[in-house]
């Protein structure tokens, strides 16, 4: 899946928290993610503003972020209250990652089939 193909299906499943999403799609809207904020806090710091521009896209990236993550944990056929661990202080956001890098249930698995690769 491409960085395009990536946000394009992140933005059409905007709150969609069933069915699965592979590493690449999420890995690039993570990137993605990170690069709105970077130019968000760029137009902060040149505007002179307190983080108005930062509080904007957290605001409009929660559900698309959040919904991406769960599907990421469903396919390696996690729940998606797993999210829920990275509220433990130190060791939660470290084993959130472990379970974002790992590869994905091959075929068929608890929340449906593989997602599509794109090319």
């Amino acid at each position: 899946m491409s960085f395009g193909d990536a946000i394009k299906t992140c933005f059409n499943k905007y709150a969609t928290f069933d069915g699965r999403a592979g590493r690449a799609e999420y890995w690039w809207f993570a990137l993605f993610y990170l690069i709105i904020y970077a130019v968000a806090l760029v137009i902060d710091i040149v505007a002179g503003t307190k983080f108005v521009f930062i509080l904007i896209v957290s605001l409009g990236m929660l559900l698309p972020t959040l919904a991406a993550g769960v599907r990421r944990l469903h396919d390696i056929d996690k729940s998606g209250w797993w999210y829920f661990i990275s509220l433990i202080p130190f060791i939660g956001g470290i084993w959130l990652l472990v379970l974002f890098v790992q590869a994905g249930t091959p075929g068929q698995n608890s929340y449906g089939p593989p997602p599509a690769q794109t090319a």
